[in-house]
């Protein structure tokens, strides 16, 4: 039952009796985690270590699905949005971009590389890391 609508939720996150969902592009199973839905399990497990990490003490926050705007260097003109699984803040101030990917796609791999050459030189206040 959904605290705020009243309405009867099934545990993939949806409302009970509701189209279904397509299936995932990729062999994935989503899962529901802490009130979200994820596209794979290894993400969802991957919210619960770092909700984990965070009651320890070992980093001071994170949020799941942060845009990023790659652009063009020179010309400055919007290439790509992106939206990674999640941002880890860090108590030095310091950000870390986690993916977590069950399996690298050739798109995936592109969109990587985009990442380390075009994203991160213009924001040195983050790293960039993947979990598989």
């Amino acid at each position: 039952m959904d605290t705020n609508t009243g309405d009867a939720v099934c545990l993939c996150g949806k409302v009970r009796g509701s189209k279904k969902a397509a299936p995932n592009k990729y062999p994935a199973k989503t899962c529901f985690y802490n009130g979200y839905v994820y596209d794979s399990i290894l993400e969802a497990n991957t919210a619960m270590e770092l909700d984990w990490r965070k009651k320890c003490g070992d980093i001071k926050d994170w949020q799941r699905q942060f845009t990023i705007e790659i652009r063009n260097p020179k010309t400055g003109e919007l290439l790509r949005r992106h939206k990674v699984d999640f941002r880890i803040e860090h108590y030095d101030e310091s950000f870390e971009l986690l993916e977590a990917k069950g399996f690298e796609t050739r798109d995936w791999q592109m969109l990587r590389d985009e990442i380390e050459v075009l994203w991160l030189p213009r924001h040195l206040d983050y790293t960039y890391v993947v979990v598989t």
